[in-house]
Order: C-alpha cells, then sequence, then structure tokens
C-alpha cells in the first residue's frame, strides 16, 4: 500500500463501492424476499429496539429521512405488528413508538445470520490486524454519520 495522501474524493468513491457491494452480499446472506418489510422498515425497527421508544420525529433525524417518510414506514411496521404507539408519559402531545414481541423477535432473526456469514467471512479471510482495523473503520463510518456535515 503506498504512503502517498489519499484525497477525501477518491476515498469516499472507494468507501461507496465497497459499501454497496458489503450491503448486496449481506442481503443475499439473510434474504428479507419472503418478508413484506423493506430496508428501511428493519433498520427502523432495529434502531427502535435498540434505542427504546422514541418519536417519529427523532427516527425521521437518526435515519436521515423527511418526517412523511418515517410516517409511511412507521405506519407499515404498526400494520405488521412490529410497532405499538402510546403517548408519552412526560409529554401528552408527544407520540413514542415502541417494539412490540414479535417486532424484537424479528429484529435478532435476521442480523444473526447476517452476521454470521460476516463473522466467518472475515476469521477466515482477515488477518486479526485487519479486523482491528475494520473495527477502527466501523467506529469512523458512524461518527461520519452522525456528522451534521
Amino acid at each position: 500500500m503506498s504512503s502517498e495522501p489519499v484525497s477525501p474524493e477518491a476515498t469516499a468513491v472507494e468507501l461507496m463501492r465497497a459499501m454497496t457491494r458489503l450491503r448486496a452480499r449481506l442481503r443475499t446472506e439473510a434474504p428479507i424476499d419472503d418478508l413484506p418489510w423493506n430496508w428501511s422498515h428493519l433498520t427502523t425497527l432495529h434502531r427502535i429496539v435498540q434505542d427504546g421508544p422514541t418519536t417519529a420525529s427523532e427516527l425521521a433525524q437518526a435515519e436521515h429521512v423527511r418526517r412523511q417518510s418515517m410516517a409511511e414506514t412507521l405506519a407499515a411496521l404498526r400494520e405488521g405488528g412490529l410497532v405499538t404507539t402510546a403517548k408519552d408519559p412526560d409529554d401528552g402531545r408527544k407520540t413514542l413508538v415502541s417494539a412490540t414481541r414479535v417486532g424484537r423477535v424479528l429484529c435478532e432473526r435476521i442480523p444473526a445470520a447476517r452476521e454470521a456469514w460476516l463473522s466467518e467471512a472475515m476469521r477466515a479471510t482477515l488477518r486479526a490486524e485487519e479486523r482491528r482495523t475494520l473495527h477502527r473503520a466501523a467506529e469512523i463510518m458512524n461518527r461520519l454519520a452522525d456528522s451534521d456535515r
């Protein structure tokens, strides 16, 4: 690997390509074709399970989508019995979205298959140093996703 500096533009292109390819591969490792929910539905559900009760506005901001898009996503999840809503006990003007037991079980099932494949692929393909680098890269990517820029 060259020690020459790499431009942010070149890094952005390679990172987007790699993320697209890895995301496609993960989808094939645990297909959701037999489920009525798409990737957006499942990532939103995962966030609700992970973060606990939250508002639609907070979800829209966290997922970087318009509130109207989030409302449609939540309607599909509610119709599927994966989430419920209730008034916020601290602020009756707000509605909190929570995952149901069915939603939590689904959220555990799909990633488990993907994580199993990815863990095994990393174990078989990468050296320990490379795995540490990827772990650090994941932290950096999350920081980028949360950036206000």
